[in-house]
């Protein structure tokens, strides 16, 4: 009934969604202040599972899914708010060769970042390797170096962030590997570019006990906002998206967050796996999505936030 409640008079439609203010409530922690929401008619794509966001300055929003393809739209705002997204264009990540990425165990891309120099890094589970793209839409992806350690992840649960910090420095975070600071951390990884090659330090994230890591982005200041989700057969959907100061990613500890958002309440109850961050009108905007799992029964969604 929450969950009806929280969605109720949440537009569908495949390019152009009405935002509707009682899908946010108020936020637990005075951090992030709600512009509004949409839910996303993944049909007329033919595919849905978006599973890692960037946001550019000039509202593009670009996500990859876990069916190994790319997906873009531009965020409309109308009084600074969510109002609708444009034309959303997609098609299919590809190899080092140019040839489409065949679906199943090559393309599972889970993790998403645009280098300072416009190139792209996605990050890819069950046959885990990071890709490096000069253009998303039309690839090739060429690979580059993975975190070490990366390859004991299961299959289903190898890399599912990536992160441009504001020093120029990497985070990934690893989904289901064990990290050495205790049973519930994850491993975790900073990496620092030495001419084309990254140069990884490997270190622990500590989430919410019960919950993974699902992605992440840099903030401004140096620091980042981690997401994370738990399912559970007859608790369904929770998460939180948790805030890690820029003196934390610099010291030798292992990482732990600051709940900033916990969904619900915060949100709706949904399969939380990618955010984005960027400075747009003065102001530093953050987007959520939720991977359908191209499930009947869940749903895309799409959270706008300023940061106060």
């Amino acid at each position: 009934m929450q969950r009806r409640a929280l969605l109720a008079g949440l537009a569908l439609l495949p390019g152009c969604a009405r935002a509707s203010a009682p899908v946010l409530g108020a936020p637990a922690r005075p951090f992030l202040e709600p512009l509004g929401a949409l839910a996303l008619d993944t049909a007329p794509w033919g595919f849905g599972g978006l599973s890692a966001l960037h946001l550019a300055p000039d509202l593009t929003l670009s996500a990859v899914s876990d069916t190994g393809r790319w997906w873009r739209a531009r965020l409309i705002l109308r009084e600074g708010r969510l109002a609708a997204i444009g034309e959303a264009r997609h098609g299919p990540l590809r190899d080092a060769a140019g040839n489409p990425l065949r679906r199943g165990v090559q393309s599972d891309a889970e993790a998403l970042l645009r280098l300072p120099d416009g190139d792209w890094l996605v990050g890819f589970e069950r046959r885990h390797r990071i890709l490096r793209y000069r253009d998303l839409t039309t690839g090739p992806g060429t690979p580059i170096e993975t975190p070490p350690g990366l390859e004991e992840s299961p299959g289903n649960g190898g890399l599912e962030a990536l992160a441009l910090l504001a020093d120029g420095r990497l985070l990934a975070l690893g989904e289901s590997l064990p990290g050495a600071a205790g049973p519930e951390s994850r491993a975790a990884w900073l990496g620092t570019f030495s001419g084309s090659r990254v140069i990884w330090r490997r270190t622990s994230y500590l989430p919410v006990p019960g919950m993974d890591p699902t992605d992440a982005a840099g903030l401004p200041d140096g620091g980042a906002l981690v997401l994370e989700r738990r399912f559970s057969i007859f608790g369904g959907f929770t998460g939180r998206l948790a805030h890690l100061p820029a003196a934390a990613l610099r010291g030798a500890e292992p990482l732990r967050g600051e709940t900033w958002l916990d969904m619900p309440p915060d949100a709706p109850a949904e399969n939380w796996e990618g955010v984005a961050v960027a400075r747009h009108g003065g102001r530093t905007l953050v987007a959520l999505v939720s991977d359908d799992n191209q499930n009947l029964f869940q749903q895309t969604l799409l959270l706008l936030y300023a940061l106060r």
